[in-house]
Formats: structure tokens, C-alpha cells, sequence
């Protein structure tokens, strides 16, 4: 298992939040948008340069902004082992 950015995943990772480094303006944003710590989520894409990520998260598509996104640590799972 491996601790990345949630913007330096690839389109179709999956992996639980581990924790989010900022603010808690910008932690009770992403938590009332359902991204929170111990949950689930998958990256869609990506925007060209600094653009929005998009991911799913319950079952719900949602796009971030690049900074928020580098501030997301994501727990992914190695699917080869």
C-alpha cells in the first residue's frame, strides 16, 4: 500500500482518504461534500495542467480544485499483490 496525493492518482484509482492537510474551512467543505477521512473514493480525471479533479464518492461525482486535491492523502491499495 502507498500514500499519495489524491491528484497524482491515475484515472480509476481507488483508495481510502487517510486525512486531509488543511484548513478546517477547507476540511469542513470537502467533509460536507462527503470526503472525509476512512471513505472510499475513486479518481475520474483530471483537468489539463491545474484544472479540477473529478471523483466519485458515494456513489456521487464531484470536482475539486487542483489545490484542494494535492491536500487529499489517499491510502491505494496495490492491485498486482
Amino acid at each position: 500500500m502507498s500514500l499519495k496525493s489524491l491528484k497524482d492518482l491515475n484515472p480509476g484509482d481507488t483508495g481510502e482518504i487517510v486525512r486531509i492537510d488543511g484548513g478546517h474551512g477547507m476540511a469542513n467543505r470537502l467533509y460536507a461534500m462527503g470526503i472525509k477521512p476512512n471513505t472510499k473514493i475513486t479518481k475520474i480525471s483530471s483537468g489539463f495542467m491545474r484544472g479540477p479533479v473529478t471523483v466519485m464518492v458515494n456513489r456521487t461525482q464531484i470536482a475539486i480544485g487542483f489545490g484542494m486535491a494535492n491536500k487529499i492523502l489517499v491510502e491505494v491499495k496495490d492491485p498486482a499483490k
